[in-house]
């Protein structure tokens, strides 16, 4: 019996089978979504919330369980671990943004830097000009 490495090909690529002979045979792509959308993992900020609070109300239980029924604590630490490993995925997926933003950041204020640094310099440029001219009117004065 053979086995496919691969699944097959979805039913639509057929609609692309006459695109190397003629490129405008193809379909048009479809139109962007507008307004609002929720894109998949795209929402830290609830999940983390939801995790927190879920955080928060597993050690309330695990402090119950402790005064109630201490030798019942090891499932409750496992949930808990495995909260703190879900929290602990989210942020490190929340890391490139962040790595991303802090540059953008130091970029800016790089740029903001330099920029004071050309004001002063054509500040200091003209302040010396008008001592030579000075200078120069003074020598000529002589």
């Amino acid at each position: 019996m053979a086995a496919a490495t691969y699944p097959p090909p979805p039913p639509y690529y057929r609609l692309y089978k006459d695109y190397l002979q003629d490129p405008k045979s193809a379909p048009e792509p479809p139109p962007p979504v507008e307004g609002t959308y929720l894109c998949y993992g795209g929402n830290y900020t609830k999940e983390l919330r939801s995790l927190n609070r879920e955080l928060q109300l597993h050690i309330l239980e695990l402090a119950d369980v402790l005064v109630e029924r201490p030798s019942q604590y090891a499932r409750r630490v496992e949930d808990i671990s495995l909260i703190f490993k879900n929290l602990h995925h989210l942020l490190n997926s929340l890391r490139p943004h962040q790595a991303r933003a802090t540059l953008i950041h130091i970029l800016e204020l790089q740029i903001q830097r330099r920029k004071q640094a050309v004001e002063d310099i054509k500040r200091r440029r003209e302040e010396a000009q008008k001592l030579l001219k000075e200078a120069v009117g003074t020598l000529e004065g002589q």
